[in-house]
């Protein structure tokens, strides 16, 4: 099963797994649309905002399909 990571481009995370946007809307990070999405990690982002990396990233994750397997 795929993970969200801390290092992963908040741009490629939004883009491969569009159900993640609600996730960061409720973190108040907005961010995600803007240009600098795609260079900024999910860590930097949180940190940016004041939000807590591992928190977000158990969240996004939390919102990603569950592996039947």
């Amino acid at each position: 099963m795929e993970q969200i990571t801390k290092d992963m481009p908040i741009g490629d995370v939004v883009q491969n797994y569009p159900q993640t946007v609600e996730v960061f809307l409720k973190h108040g990070l907005m961010c995600f649309g803007c240009a600098i999405a795609r260079f900024e990690n999910v860590e930097q982002g949180a940190m940016a905002h004041g939000i807590n990396p591992d928190t977000l990233i158990k969240d996004l994750n939390a919102a990603l399909p569950q592996s039947t397997n």
